[in-house]
Order: C-alpha cells, then structure tokens, then sequence
C-alpha cells in the first residue's frame, strides 16, 4: 500500500461513518480537521486541549457579531473565528478515534464546546439587536426572552441529534463505533464512586449521566426497543435485525445533520449580514423545531414498528 492509500484509509477511518456525515463536513470540515489532527497527533496535543482552543476561538468569535454600524468587518472576522472553530470541533474527534483517545470527560467537553460558543453569540445578538433595532429598544426585554426559549429549544435539537445518530452508529457499527449510553450503566458507575475521593470524576459522571436521562426521557419507544433487544439478544443482535433498522434510520441522518452546525450556521451568518440577527432566534423557534419533532415522531414510529417485528418473531 502506497503513502498515499495509506493516509487515505486513516483519513476514513477517522470519521464516524459515510451514513452520518454532511456534505459540508466531507468537502470542508472532515479534511480540514484531519489536518489539525494529524498536525496534533505529532506534536502530542490531546483532543480535550483541541476541544478547549475551540471553545475560546467559538466564544470570541460570537462576541464579535456583537460589533455594528462601521465596525461590520468585524463581523466577518468573527465568522472566520466560529468557521475555525469548528474545523477543531472536527478534529478533536477524529484526533480520538486515530490515538484511541476516548473519555467521558472528552465526550461532554465536545458537546459543551457548541454551548459556549452559541451562549456568546446569543447574548451578541441581543445586545446588538437592543442597540440597533428601535422596536426591540423599547421593550429590551423581549429579546432576551426570544433568546432564552430559542436557546433551550436549541439544546434540545442538538442533544436529540445526537442520540439519534449514537443509535444508527450502534447497529451500524456495534457497541465499540457508537457512544450510545443508558442511564442504568452509568448510575452504577455514579454509585461506584465516592464525592470525597472521585470528586472531580463523580462530578463528571453525574452531568454526563443527566444529560443521558435527559436523551432517553424523550425517546420512550426508543428505550422499549433498547430494552426488548438486550433481553432478546444481549450484545449478540443478529445482522439481519441491524441491517433493517440501518436502512429505515439513515435517511432520518440528514436531519440529525441540520439539527448540529452547519445550517442553523449558515441561517445565522445570513442574519447577520443582512444586519437582522435576530431573525437566527426565529429561524431556531420555528423551522427547526418542526424538523425536530419530524424527526422525533419518525424515528419513535420505526422503533414502535420494529418491536412489533421482534412480538412477532420477524428476525428470530
């Protein structure tokens, strides 16, 4: 195998999978983050230390979409510096699946990286729109309102994203490609754990194990599925079952893919630029939500449907 074959394998092998990822990603971000990577991997950076550089690059850039008027430019600059961000959003992943570099601690600082950067582009926003927008001027209130329920709104379509996109890595690829939890395992890892002397590591656990309760709360059909299969199965899900459930779950993947970064970014960039950016918050509030409960009553449907498969002995 050529130098060339052989950076090309490790390139693919350092994305989750075809089924999952974005157009965007593939001609953009993927190659770009491999870069960082392997830049990273022969210096001995660690994906947290990417993961944290991207947090500080995405929050400077969201306090930059702040600027207006004749300081516009910065808005552009602030653009670059989310862009950036997530080329090291990207490469912080695949840096991990190239060393084997997994941690719990990775997985949140990976999902809070985004929090931090869209908690400094939302308060811009606000200030921005209160100092620009004379409606908004006369009641400052009602855009922090809008931001508020946009951004909790905003979490959840994030955090659905990504559990339905663990589930589909799961039976594409196992237990060992996916980052698929329960709130069971990791309450007995909770209470193996001490506060006095695991402090920081319980603490860890304790947000993670939340987060996950919070994923597995919306998705009750989910869990019966996830439930009949362990005790029909254990780990040993036959082919065929995992075949079938790929084929229904991969076309619901491009809308788990909208629900992330790159269209609501390419919606707020718009905003911005048109110099209307709270136009974001109303895109987040209405179109998304809709492609979220989409979603939501199409993937819980498949699942209903394929426990149904397994009552009737379908893949025995």
């Amino acid at each position: 195998m050529s130098s060339f074959d052989k950076i090309k394998e490790q390139y693919r092998n350092s994305l989750k999978s075809m089924d999952t990822e974005e157009f965007i990603d593939l001609m953009f971000y993927r190659p770009l983050g491999y870069l960082w990577a392997l830049l990273c991997s022969k210096i001995g950076v660690t994906p947290n230390a990417i993961t944290i550089a991207s947090i500080f690059l995405g929050v400077g850039g969201g306090v930059l979409l702040y600027f207006h008027d004749d300081l516009l430019w910065l808005n552009y600059l602030g653009i670059f510096l989310i862009i950036w961000a997530n080329t090291f959003d990207s490469a912080d992943g695949q840096l991990a699946r190239m060393t084997k570099q997994y941690s719990k601690l990775g997985r949140i600082l990976d999902g809070m990286s985004g929090d931090f950067w869209f908690i400094a582009i939302y308060v811009a926003i606000c200030l921005r729109t209160n100092a620009t927008d004379a409606v908004f001027a006369a009641q400052p209130w009602l855009i922090w309102v809008i931001a508020a329920f946009a951004g909790l709104f905003h979490a959840k379509q994030a955090s659905s994203a990504d559990y339905y996109r663990q589930f589909h890595l799961y039976f594409l690829k196992g237990e060992a490609g996916s980052e698929l939890d329960s709130c069971k395992v990791l309450d007995a890892k909770l209470n193996e754990l001490s506060w006095k002397k695991d402090f920081w590591s319980k603490l860890v656990m304790f947000f993670y194990r939340n987060y996950t309760a919070n994923q597995e709360k919306f998705t009750p059909y989910m869990q019966v599925l996830r439930s009949e299969l362990n005790h029909r199965y254990g780990g040993a899900i036959p082919q065929s079952f995992r075949d079938a459930f790929r084929a229904k779950s991969k076309p619901l993947m491009k809308y788990t893919n909208m629900l992330t970064f790159n269209t609501r970014i390419i919606v707020l960039f718009l905003s911005v630029i048109v110099q209307m950016p709270y136009l974001y918050f109303l895109f987040e509030l209405t179109v998304l939500n809709i492609m979220l409960i989409y979603m939501i009553k199409r993937h819980e449907g498949i699942c209903d449907k394929f426990v149904e498969e397994l009552n009737d002995g379908k893949y025995e």
